[in-house]
């Protein structure tokens, strides 16, 4: 047996997945990784490197640079000029990562989907009770970045930025098998919330990337804060910042999760669905059209 093919058959083996990647101190690795991944020794980082490719398919061939003096060069590894374009339509709004499509579709009120018979609220997502009211009935779509994707993440519109609300939580893993074992997962985990606007049209969006198990901190490029475990306010962060469509908004440190959520008046675009692989740039949502029918996961 191959090594990919004895991997995929140890990662597909759930109960042994959920054991390795939930069942753990989740918050000591997550800050034991975040302390390795920034030692600065480029004969360790080949090594780690060399061993993380045992366990995904990293492709480090778009990668700016090819020697990394850390893993955490690695993970936050910028791209060539021009390697993820945007989609310039303006009725367009892009994904803002590389990703893999999880559930997605239209809100049911202001209740999105996690996984098959597993639900949850914005409010307990957001951290807010009157935040939900102004997407509901809109649509969502849950972007899951795996660990050997390219991590940083982009203004999916031009848009302005005016306020960040971080919510510190628990890191546990967000991959298919954990989302259809523990509730309301997203709403448990570390996350931050990007209340933004539309520039064309004052259209609300909102942008929450939420961390997971080892993934040590986020950073948002239009703040002067990094955002992690140990980070603990103020939790509210206005600020007035002006983003063009492609531009980068920040990156996280490992694997992770964007959710996407938009008023009423967008759809899916086409081909997006779940299980669906998309690149940073790629359309997402599209303007609706009147009388057309809600595509859904």
């Amino acid at each position: 047996m191959n090594k990919h093919r004895l991997r995929d058959r140890l990662l597909l083996q759930e109960d042994l997945n959920f054991l390795l990647t939930n069942r753990v101190p989740r918050i000591a690795l997550t800050h034991l990784m975040g302390w390795y991944s920034q030692l600065r020794s480029p004969l360790l980082t080949r090594f780690s490197i060399a061993v993380w490719r045992l366990f995904t398919e990293l492709d480090l061939s778009e990668a700016k640079q090819q020697q990394f003096d850390s893993l955490h060069d690695c993970f936050t590894r910028e791209l060539k000029a021009g390697a993820r374009p945007s989609d310039p339509r303006p009725g367009i709004i892009t994904s803002p990562s590389d990703a893999i499509v999880g559930a997605c579709g239209q809100l049911d009120g202001t209740q999105a989907l996690q996984a098959k018979g597993m639900d949850y609220e914005l409010h307990e997502l957001l951290g807010s009770r009157e935040l939900p009211a102004r997407f509901a009935g809109g649509s969502y779509v849950t972007l899951r970045l795996t660990s050997s994707m390219y991590h940083r993440f982009h203004a999916p519109h031009d848009i302005e930025v005016d306020r960040v609300t971080y919510i510190s939580g628990d890191t546990w893993n967000v991959n298919p098998i954990a989302l259809k074992r523990v509730e309301r997962l997203f709403c448990r985990n570390e996350r931050a919330v990007i209340e933004a606007r539309l520039q064309s049209d004052g259209t609300p969006l909102l942008l929450v990337p939420v961390a997971a198990i080892l993934v040590a901190s986020m950073r948002l490029t239009f703040i002067d804060v990094l955002l992690n475990l140990r980070y603990r306010g103020p939790n509210v962060i206005p600020c007035q910042a002006r983003l063009a469509k492609g531009q980068e908004m920040g990156w996280f440190e490992h694997g992770s999760t964007i959710i996407v959520i938009t008023p009423p008046g967008m759809e899916l675009a086409d081909g997006i669905a779940s299980g669906s692989r998309l690149r940073a740039g790629q359309a997402l949502l599209r303007r609706s059209e009147p009388g057309a029918p809600h595509e859904h996961d």
